[in-house]
């Protein structure tokens, strides 16, 4: 049996919850929003919009963000 460490698992709910996380990513490889806008092919003010929340964001373009920032997004039964 291999005993490999826990990750920290976040439950997201919100639009708002999933914009903090890829605002905090984001962050934490040192790019701005105009970095990350231009890495998923997209406005500043999508990547704006999204970290502030703003239900209406494009679920493509929203997960193409999460990706570019290394976020790891888990569908489970429940």
């Amino acid at each position: 049996m291999c005993n490999l460490p826990e990750r920290e698992v976040n439950m997201i709910e919100n639009a708002l919850q999933f914009g903090t996380a890829v605002a905090s990513a984001r962050k934490a490889l040192g790019l701005t929003q105009r970095e990350l806008a231009l890495a998923i092919n997209s406005g500043e003010r999508f990547i704006v919009d999204l970290e502030a929340g703003k239900s209406t964001a494009q679920l493509g373009k929203a997960l193409a963000a999460a990706q570019a920032v290394g976020l790891r997004l888990v569908a489970t039964g429940g």
